[in-house]
């Protein structure tokens, strides 16, 4: 398995935090993907305690990125829309985990 890419530092010399990921909706939100191979929106919205708007706007979002992919489809005649996360997507959140450890140092051995 190959390293994860090494997140760019900034001119300070810390590591750059993902913008699209750094979020706090949007982490949760691929933190929850990651563990399972797809996930209806009314899981999502449940988990995260978010309104339908605001989680329609942060999955859009990751969608854009290419994080998350998006089926919609009826089951029994009522709409279900599934997410599941993307290789990029993956690839993306771990290397975002590995600038904030990188960032956050010794602290988090405490």
């Amino acid at each position: 398995m190959p390293e994860p890419e090494v997140a760019p530092a900034t001119e300070t010399g810390l590591p750059e935090l993902n913008p699209v990921i750094h979020g706090k909706l949007r982490l949760a939100l691929l933190s929850l993907l990651s563990t399972v191979e797809e996930a209806e929106f009314t899981w999502l919205r449940a988990k995260t305690g978010s309104t339908d708007g605001n989680l329609g706007a942060q999955l859009l979002k990751l969608e854009e990125a290419g994080y998350v992919e998006v089926e919609k489809k009826f089951v029994m005649r009522k709409p279900q829309t599934l997410y599941r996360m993307t290789p990029a997507g993956r690839e993306a959140l771990t290397d975002y985990v590995q600038a904030l450890k990188r960032l956050l140092g010794s602290a988090i051995n405490v």
